[in-house]
């Protein structure tokens, strides 16, 4: 559960059953998401998940919760940017780096520096490298180039290495990836009507290059924050709020719409923004149920839905979840294409649809036939809300773009640079 050693106490508070309390007071929990901020006697827990590991913190001093969830991020994106990747396996076979880092950012409880650069002066340990699957690594998806990259592809592992090589060069290749990640939270009526809509981004950096004194991100010329009028000729992106890295420059950014960053060498977020309630374009899906029942006693779900992005676009990893009422027993299904998967599970009510690949533009049905024990008229209204999760590739729905990334001074001899666009689905809810 922990990511790190029940033994590993730098001021001795904790005791050696910490670990054990955490995991007991975790599955004691109902629901799925436990509270950040847990106690146990005198003992404060303070945890984040990343990688589908328990990053915990524990303290018996009044400290700031902010202050150390805060450093919990950071630490886990230091190991990330050491180790390569956050998973179960990657923190086990790199314990002991993992254990090396932890010495030099904390003394006897004391945060020092969570400063990549910094740390590469004094961290000796190798990192061992392992390639995990997730479908939330921003590495599985389509990868795309920045200006004369366009045509080319990076490997799908290419993300997650190491910064510092196991032959102890810096990164190996002289690579640098620039991700703009949205997630967006949705709530559709039962009449199709938009009722919720909120998309959070962020622009993500990864460098792989030992030296770059300036990167020029360039944005879409007509980006607007706020309610403010939008005149020109490219298209429009408009965000309500946005919010940058410490470390990026801004003054080319309200007449160029170009930040500017001297970047260091791991991972960095050099931009937030968010979008409330305004979408430029259609939801990217849309459904048409139908809910009955036969003459047999049965219940009837006839699920149509629809994909609203643009024909060249495509939402993988489809995951359609439907409430259905208690004592259902058996589910046949008819599904329109053999990709397509469903299963009935009684234990948490819902019908699971999945759906690998949808295309732009498609549309995608399934008949469920339910045998529900006492099946009545009040039976029907258990059916939903629909919630879908989904990864859209290549995708944006603001419609951020990066028109040009371009690095000083000029890097010797063969560097690459990639640009890599991804939406998440954080809530998409449908109302029947």
């Amino acid at each position: 559960m922990n990511a790190l050693n029940p033994e590993l106490s730098v001021r001795g508070e904790a005791g050696k059953d910490a670990v054990n309390k955490f995991y007991e007071m975790v599955t004691a929990l109902t629901g799925d998401q436990p509270p950040v901020v847990m106690k146990h006697k005198e003992l404060h827990f303070v945890h984040i998940r990343q990688g589908g590991l328990y990053w915990v913190a524990t303290t018996k001093a009044d400290a700031s919760p902010f202050t150390i969830i805060e450093f919990l991020n950071r630490l886990t994106a230091l190991v990330k940017d050491y180790c390569g990747c956050l998973s179960e396996k990657s923190v086990q076979m790199n314990f002991a780096l993992i254990y090396e880092l932890l010495d030099e950012v904390v003394d006897f409880g004391y945060i020092q520096t969570t400063s990549t650069d910094i740390l590469k002066n004094f961290i000796q340990t190798e990192a061992v490298s392992s390639k995990p699957f997730s479908l939330f690594d921003l590495s599985n998806v389509g990868l795309f180039g920045a200006d004369t990259q366009q045509n080319k592809v990076a490997p799908s592992a290419a993300a997650t290495r190491p910064i510092v090589s196991s032959q102890g060069e810096q990164g190996g290749k002289n690579e640098i990836f620039v991700d703009v990640i949205e997630r967006m939270s949705v709530v559709i009526g039962a009449n199709g009507v938009l009722m919720k809509a909120d998309i959070e981004g962020e622009i993500r950096v990864k460098c792989y290059m030992p030296s770059c004194s300036e990167m020029r991100i360039g944005l879409n010329e007509e980006f607007s924050i706020g309610k403010s009028q939008l005149s020109g000729y490219g298209a429009a992106v408009r965000v309500d709020e946005c919010s940058f890295h410490q470390a990026v420059r801004l003054d080319e950014f309200d007449i160029y719409r170009i930040l500017k960053v001297c970047p260091s060498q791991g991972e960095q977020t050099v931009m937030q923004y968010q979008l409330c309630d305004d979408l430029p374009t259609a939801p990217p899906f849309r459904l048409f149920p139908s809910i009955e029942r036969d003459s047999g006693g049965r219940l009837l779900m006839y699920l149509k839905l629809r994909c609203d992005l643009p024909p060249k676009s495509a939402a993988i990893n489809v995951s359609i979840t439907v409430p259905v009422p208690k004592g259902s027993l058996r589910l046949s299904q008819e599904l329109s294409s053999p990709d397509q998967s469903a299963e009935l599970q009684p234990k948490n009510k819902v019908v699971h649809w999945e759906i690998p690949r949808f295309p732009g533009g498609a549309q995608l049905s399934a008949l469920f036939k339910l045998e529900v024990s006492g099946l009545s008229s009040a039976s029907l209204q258990e059916v939903g809300p629909v919630s879908l999760s989904f990864e859209l590739p290549k995708y944006t729905c603001t419609g951020l773009q990066i028109r040009f990334l371009r690095l000083s001074p000029i890097q010797p001899g063969p560097s690459q640079r990639w640009v890599r666009y991804v939406t998440h689905s954080d809530s998409y809810t449908i109302r029947i």
